[in-house]
């Protein structure tokens, strides 16, 4: 297998290991969880999934022919408050997701060394998916860390466990047959 071929499987594995973070949040709240804010300045899950949909459809709709920043996008709307239900949210991120992956899932070798352009910016494809890779990763982890303030004692761990490193390393924690990365 070619290093390019490897890079490219190896992207795909680890967005969805970062979606399932997601998804696995999403399954342990409420409608109303989803729209609660830690503070006046911060973003509800709805709005950073608002904003992670809109960024993955302007970025990836075209990839290797248009600006990553497309002029339908409207970014200031992403942050709005619009109360849509768990259901349209839910939604709204598979949307974006798709886009995302179909994307990835149909480049080949021969286009990672091409350019792209994000806000005219030029970036190779290897720099633009390494961009996305970084940005959608802490959006993520901004949406377990507001569900796992929310859901409390109740919170279903996405990881390893306080406590049960050792457990875990040496394999006599039970793992969760929901994980799949």
């Amino acid at each position: 297998m070619s290093i390019g071929t490897e890079y490219l499987q190896t992207v795909i594995r680890r967005v969805k290991y970062y979606k399932d973070l997601g998804d696995r949040t999403f399954e342990q709240l409420a409608d109303a969880d989803l729209h609660y804010q830690p503070n006046a300045g911060s973003n509800s899950i709805a709005v950073i999934v608002q904003h992670m949909t809109g960024n993955m459809l302007s970025r990836w709709t075209n990839f290797l022919t248009e600006d990553g920043e497309k002029e339908w996008r409207d970014r200031d709307d992403e942050f709005a408050i619009h109360n849509y239900s768990k259901q349209q949210i839910i939604e709204t991120w598979e949307k974006g997701w798709a886009c995302f992956l179909d994307t990835l899932g149909s480049l080949k070798e021969d286009d990672l060394l091409k350019t792209v352009h994000i806000r005219q910016e030029s970036l190779t494809v290897i720099d633009a998916i390494n961009r996305q890779l970084a940005h959608y990763p802490y959006h993520i982890g901004q949406i377990v860390y507001i569900g796992r303030m929310i859901r409390d004692h109740d919170w279903k761990n996405l990881s390893i466990p306080k406590g049960q490193s050792q457990q875990y390393n040496t394999g006599t924690q039970v793992k969760d047959p929901a994980k799949k990365f």
